[in-house]
């Protein structure tokens, strides 16, 4: 049987697609490569597993795809979540507490939200000095966990939040104790003495308070002792000056 070209044509055309449709995707990837885009959900599938198994730099890629590629998908807003948590675990505070910030002012009616605020007083409290540093990151690690306590009073969060604040508020203390013991041990009495009261004014319930009186009243008799020392000083002064004129004016040579 003759075919004309144009039936030969369809027929050939025919032929190609039961081959690829037989040997399935493996030869249509071999002969144009595999250039299909990953779906929102299997990226997150990917990036999900890859933060459970510790691949948390990797995680955070996968994740950073999902936000900038699908911004609009339904798994746009875990990737943001997820995002802010694999940074965390690599332990980039900042870069974390960025993103947990920005997830929160994008979406604050979210039921995560207790979470996030927690998450962003950890960011500063993992930063958090020793006692003989500066304690401005524990400071904001406060400011935070007093949030989701006064907002979020029963979520579960709160009650970690209180652990945290708690545990906070004793590096504070602790370092306006430390502050005023150096101000004591050079003699610098009364700027000690501001530490203590400081500690005794804003952090009552924890046991630096008594400590701070302890120094306080020794912060008073050293004082006093300062002072007796001083108009001793200031007496004996006077007497020695009393002495020399009664020596040079009351016993004149007489002629």
């Amino acid at each position: 049987m003759k075919f004309s070209p144009y039936k030969r044509l369809r027929l050939f055309l025919v032929g190609i697609c039961l081959v690829f449709l037989l040997s399935g995707c493996g030869v249509w990837k071999h002969f144009f490569g595999d250039d299909m885009e990953p779906s929102p959900p299997e990226l997150m599938s990917e990036g999900l597993e890859k933060f459970r198994s510790g691949e948390f730099e990797a995680a955070t890629e996968i994740f950073q795809k999902v936000k900038d590629r699908y911004p609009y998908s339904k798994d746009a807003l875990q990737a943001e979540l997820k995002m802010a948590d694999a940074l965390y675990q690599r332990d980039m505070f900042d870069e974390a507490y960025e993103e947990y910030s920005e997830f929160e002012k994008l979406h604050p009616k979210n039921p995560e939200i207790p979470y996030v605020i927690f998450q962003e007083g950890m960011c500063f409290y993992r930063q958090s000095s020793t006692i003989d540093r500066d304690q401005s990151k524990t400071l904001r690690a406060r400011e935070e966990f007093e949030r989701v306590i006064k907002r979020y009073k029963n979520s579960p969060y709160a009650n970690l939040a209180k652990r945290k604040l708690r545990e906070s508020l004793v590096n504070m203390a602790e370092h306006e104790v430390y502050v005023g013991n150096f101000y004591y041990r050079i003699g610098k009495y009364e700027a000690a003495m501001d530490r203590y009261l400081y500690v005794i004014d804003h952090f009552p319930d924890l046991g630096q308070y008594y400590e701070a009186i302890e120094n306080i009243k020794k912060c008073k008799e050293d004082l006093a002792q300062e002072k007796a020392i001083e108009e001793k000083e200031r007496i004996e002064g006077r007497s020695w000056w009393s002495s020399f004129k009664h020596f040079i004016f009351d016993n004149e040579p007489t002629y």
